[in-house]
């Protein structure tokens, strides 16, 4: 679902912003529709972003393999903010396992993900729940 919003106050200035969802199965295939989906999608908003789309890869990667649950899909969302704020949140059902980057030992073919995302974005963390789910997101800051 993609929707643009225009909020207004009283005494607020307007603010709007594009905002796009999407649920996904958490499996390998998931996983990169929701990467072409993101780049699709940001396109069309005319946000040209290579980092954000190595973003959207590796936390729906992980979604898919260490957030999987069967039967629940993940959640994509990305957001764009007037001041030029990208932020990409992944949710997943497993509220359990909070991601934590960390260099992966030796020959390891995996387990460098958080790292790829901690150099690409200006900030990312972890917020937990509603149990028994957690998002993790990244922003990317647009503006020059």
């Amino acid at each position: 679902m993609s929707r643009e919003i225009t909020r207004t106050g009283n005494s607020a200035p307007t603010r709007e912003f594009r905002e796009f969802t999407v649920l996904l199965s958490p499996t390998r295939r998931g996983a990169r529709l929701a990467r072409l989906l993101a780049t699709a999608q940001l396109a069309d908003w005319g946000v040209f972003s290579d980092p954000a789309a190595h973003i959207v890869a590796e936390l729906a990667a992980n979604a898919a393999v260490h957030g999987r649950v069967p039967g629940r899909d993940f959640r994509l969302s990305l957001t764009v903010h007037e001041d030029g704020l990208l932020r990409i949140e992944v949710t997943d059902t497993r509220g359990d396992q909070s991601p934590a980057p960390r260099a992966p030992t030796g020959d390891a073919e995996s387990g460098r993900g958080l790292l790829i995302v901690e150099a690409l974005a200006d900030r990312w963390g972890v917020d937990q729940g509603p149990v028994p789910r957690k998002t993790v997101w990244a922003e990317i800051d647009l503006a020059p």
